[in-house]
């Protein structure tokens, strides 16, 4: 079977032509046209301005898909596409652009849950991959640890109650004039510091395993003020890598403890912020020393990207009881949404 992924539910146009077989994937193509180098100039992503290169890319970016793919339309299987959640301008340029080529087409169309798809990046590299596991997604927008009980099955047991890692990372490198994306920055800068030089806080909730991750930005935020209000010298490289540790020790240490709590035995690790060293690192001493199997994609696929879209929806083709999919006209994008 073979799936068109369509993803634009921030900064990045992608699609991706994926090939599902037995339950084995086969990236055939994937291609994605980034807008960061456009949005780093105003130190984030711009809405308004995202919705409209995802407007002059989208058509580009499918036709390159399809090519490097070497597929025709008539050879799709169905179309996969990213509804929710995200910026809705964005996810609307997709959504709006999926159900008029399902149409064109007849073929089937399959919404995709963006959290469902980065966790679905982790079965194109990994065969081996079976439910039941525990997967952390950490993101711009999210830091969630999702229960996977079976392919179609999802239950969350921990998200955030203010700002989410990849956000908190960005606010940061900010404020200490790394610009944006943060993420990246900060790992190149922590390199060089030293991450036990200021210990900041890691929150840990009384009453579940909630991540939060405001009270740790503040911290970063008044240790440099009152440095500078005292005439300290700031070594900037020692406050992202204190920083970074902080994030990335509440991150691993929670999702190692919601493993425990359901009596998984393999963990997983997926978006965006899953392509930081630092806490690969974390979670895979951490899971050696649970016994856990600790699985991650490559950081291509970390980004947000249409392959693990095309591979959600081949999951949802395949498992569904009910195969009549439809183009989904009456498809909407929604800005939030749960499981």
């Amino acid at each position: 079977m073979l799936f068109l992924g369509i993803e634009s539910s921030c900064d990045e146009t992608a699609a991706s032509v994926v090939e599902y077989s037995d339950g084995v994937f086969n990236i055939k193509s994937n291609i994605i046209a980034s807008q960061i180098k456009f949005h780093e100039r105003y130190g984030g992503v711009v809405p308004e301005i995202a919705s409209r290169m995802h407007i002059e890319a989208i058509t580009g970016v499918v036709s390159q898909a399809m090519e490097e793919a070497q597929a025709e339309f008539r050879d799709l299987t169905a179309l996969t596409v990213t509804y929710a959640p995200g910026l809705i301008g964005a996810l609307l340029v997709g959504v709006n652009y999926a159900k008029s080529l399902a149409y064109a087409l007849d073929k089937p169309l399959i919404p995709v849950h963006h959290i469902e798809g980065h966790i679905s990046a982790l079965y194109l590299e990994n065969p081996d991959l079976k439910p039941p596991f525990v997967c952390l997604v950490a993101s711009g927008g999210h830091s969630t640890i999702v229960h996977v009980k079976d392919y179609l099955d999802f239950e969350t047991i921990a998200s955030t109650r203010d700002d989410a890692a990849g956000e908190a990372f960005d606010k940061i490198a900010r404020v200490i004039g790394l610009g944006y994306p943060g993420g990246p920055k900060i790992q190149k800068y922590a390199e060089e510091g030293n991450e036990d030089a200021v210990d900041f806080p890691i929150v840990k909730m009384k009453d579940g395993f909630d991540f939060s991750f405001s009270g740790v930005k503040t911290a970063v935020i008044n240790y440099l003020h009152n440095a500078e209000q005292k005439g300290e010298e700031i070594n900037k490289h020692d406050i992202a890598a204190s920083f970074q540790r902080a994030v990335c020790t509440a991150l691993s240490e929670r999702l190692v403890v919601c493993a425990k709590e359901v009596g998984a035995t393999s963990i997983g690790l997926a978006g965006g912020v899953a392509a930081n060293d630092k806490l690969r690192e974390m979670i895979n001493i951490k899971s050696q020393e649970m016994g856990l199997k600790f699985y991650y994609p490559s950081k291509i696929l970390c980004t947000d990207n249409a392959a693990m879209i095309a591979a959600r929806g081949a999951h949802i083709f395949d498992y569904s009881d009910d195969k009549n999919f439809g183009c989904k006209l009456d498809l909407n994008a929604l800005s939030t949404k749960d499981f």
